[in-house]
This record gives structure tokens, sequence and C-alpha cells, in this order.
């Protein structure tokens, strides 16, 4: 378990009334302007400003010292869902799904429809539903997104009812999350992902608050809208940031080394390995303020630094996570995860500069880092023949 004194500085009810607020509040990929309102709503009472872009991604500024090089520490507020695609002759919903999950993980889940103007309450059920109906045939039908269907609690027996209610394609459907925080810190919900994350990155940015703590240059919050379909933190930089951390979370499976307690620190995702630089700053950190954290490699995984290095900006990226077991599906982490990334966050935020010449976009050779500096002998890190 991480040391309990590292995440003193973290206001531990404040991160379960956020997280639970969050995860209440509906917010698929695409739909994601009332969760924007939320955590605006969130930083005004903080007293962080903040700003918007077009389609709701949110950059809350802590101001520092120095105004440049920023850093950012980025998470997100979209989740995973679906998509009306058809509307059925018998009365019911034909979907799709937002995000790669699986529909093995849909079957049976309570959801909200949104309509241009209402918004109806169902049940994603495979067409073979009912054992007294179909005998075996419910075990032996394909797990696939063609196979689920919405069942509307509302009186429809076909098509025609449903264009009465005001159904159509491609409206939004919304997973109930069920969240349940145990006595012991666990805690099981959906969409854990990432709104865990965001808890965490908020707790850090309140302790950075109420300690009226001087940080040593601008850091920014970044709250991204589109993560789970790949675009994340494409748009919403400031050109002079030079350190990004995304907060996201570690995937707890056979092959793994993620725990749901402590901080993971991933190493390198599906786009690659994470800045050499930053990533031990992240472990160093650790380490010096006692918080518990492991390292894991992700290899079908990617965050939204790969999103912000593609889209040009040249920065130099970390990943830090809290543990969850059962990624996408039905999710559970620990209370203790979620505080020692916001207290790895708390002292992040008040590190100097990794390197001060990344003020400029570039430099000369002379104060550029090198990794042989880490090893007495500099000839380790050089190919021989």
């Amino acid at each position: 378990m991480p040391d309990s004194t590292a995440m003193a500085v973290i206001d531990s009810d404040y991160v379960t009334r956020i997280l639970l607020r969050l995860l209440n509040t509906a917010s698929p990929t695409g739909f994601t302007d009332h969760v924007v309102h939320v955590v605006g709503e969130e930083l005004e009472a903080l007293g962080i400003a903040f700003e918007i872009t077009r389609r709701g991604a949110m950059r809350a500024n802590l101001p520092g010292r120095v105004a440049s090089p920023d850093r950012s520490i980025v998470g997100h507020l979209d989740t995973l869902g679906a998509l009306v695609k058809d509307l059925k002759p018998n009365g019911r919903l034909a979907i799709v799904s937002i995000g790669t999950w699986s529909a093995r993980f849909a079957e049976g889940a309570r959801v909200t429809v949104f309509t241009d103007h209402a918004a109806h309450r169902g049940t994603i059920l495979p067409l073979k539903a009912s054992g007294h109906t179909y005998n075996d045939e419910i075990d032996t039908q394909p797990v696939s997104w063609d196979n689920l269907e919405v069942r509307i609690d509302e009186p429809v027996r076909d098509r025609k009812d449903l264009i009465d209610l005001g159904f159509n394609i491609g409206d939004f459907i919304a997973v109930d999350t069920v969240p349940e925080i145990l006595p012991n810190g666990f805690i099981n919900s959906r969409h854990l992902d990432d709104k865990a994350g965001v808890a965490a990155m908020l707790g850090a940015a309140k302790a950075i608050v109420d300690r009226k703590a001087t940080l040593p240059l601008d850091c920014h919050l970044l709250m991204t809208i589109s993560e789970e379909v790949g675009s994340g933190a494409s748009s919403v930089l400031h050109q002079d940031v030079a350190e990004m951390v995304s907060v996201d979370n570690g995937t707890v499976a056979p092959g793994q080394n993620s725990q749901e307690t402590g901080v993971t620190v991933a190493m390198a995702d599906s786009s690659g390995p994470f800045d050499y630089h930053l990533t031990r700053r992240m472990i160093d950190l650790c380490r010096e303020n006692g918080i518990s954290h492991q390292r894991d490699v992700f290899r079908y995984y990617r965050c939204d630094s790969a999103s912000a290095v593609e889209a040009g900006n040249d920065i130099r990226t970390a990943l830090v996570c809290f543990g969850i077991d059962a990624s996408h599906g039905y999710e559970r982490t620990h209370m203790n995860s979620i505080l020692s990334v916001a207290s790895l966050l708390y002292h992040y935020m008040q590190s100097p500069p990794l390197f001060e010449r990344d003020k400029e976009a570039i430099g000369p050779l002379e104060d550029f880092p090198d990794t042989a500096s880490d090893w007495e002998d500099p000839a380790t890190v050089a190919l021989t023949p």
C-alpha cells in the first residue's frame, strides 16, 4: 500500500465527491458538453481560471513564477458509449459502439438514450435474451455489437412508435456507471477511465490552492473530450508547453506490472516509449516523496500524449496511471491508487523545470542532455565494433 503520509496533502473527501459527480455525469465521446460545465463549476469553486476550445476541451491555468516554458497535465472527460444505428421493426434500437469496448460488457447494461428533445431509459440486451424462449441458443450466439439491441422502457411495438417518440439514427447512448465505493477503499464502476484520473488532477490542484503553493512555472490542467476515439490532446496545448504528463489507467492483468495501489509509471505504450528524462522525473518524485509505484509497458493502449505528438508538438511526454482491473469493462480500482497519483501530481507541479534549455524550441548541442551521464562509464551506452 502507498505511504499514507505521502497522500496526506490530498483531500480524500473532495476526491471522492468529485469522482462520484463525474461518474454520475454522462459523457460518451461526442456528448461531453455537460461534463465540461460540471468540471468548470469545480474549477470556479477552486478559483482556478480556465479556457474552453470550440468543441469543449478545457485548459485550466495555475500560474507560476515563470510563464514559459509551460508544463501541462492532461486527462480526458469523454467515455465509452454507443450510438443508435437503426430503428428496428420490433420497436428496439440497433446500436454501434463509441470507442473500443467489447459487446460482452454491454450486455445487460442500463442506459440512457438521448434523443433531440428527451432522455429515455432502456437496457442493452442480446437478440436472444430469454432462455425460456431460445433455450441453449442464448449461450451460443456470437459476442458482437450486431447481436445487441436496446429495449426502451416505453410502450413501443414497432418502428413507427419509436419515430413518434422522437428516436433517430445517431442518438447518443450513455451507459450507467453504477459506482460503488467500499469501506476498504475498492471502487467498482464503469468509466473510471478516465474520470478517476480527472478526479486525481482536481485533487492535486485543490491541494496547491489550499496550501497557496508557489509553482516554479505555469502549469495547465488539460481536460480533453475525444481521447476514446484517438484525437485527445491534439489541439488544446499552448505552443510553448515543454512537458506534458498524461493521467490515465494502468491495466491490471496477467503479464502486466500495474497494480490497483500506488502509481504506475508507464515506460511505453503502443505509440512508443515516453520521454526518458520526464519519465524518470516521475519515478524520482515517487521515491523522494514516499509514493508507492511500479513501472509498466502497454502494448495495446495509447493515451492523450500520442495525439499531441502526432499533431506536431515538440514536447516531452510521460504517462502516470492509477491501476484498473478489467479496463473498458466493469472496472475496479482502489482509492489509494487515485490519491497516490494526485500526490505525485501535487509534487510534480512544484518541481523545477526538467531542463532550462527547453524554454527554447531550438538550441545548441552544448546544453542538450546526455543519457550517458547516468552511468560512470559513458562507453556503456555507445555501440562498439
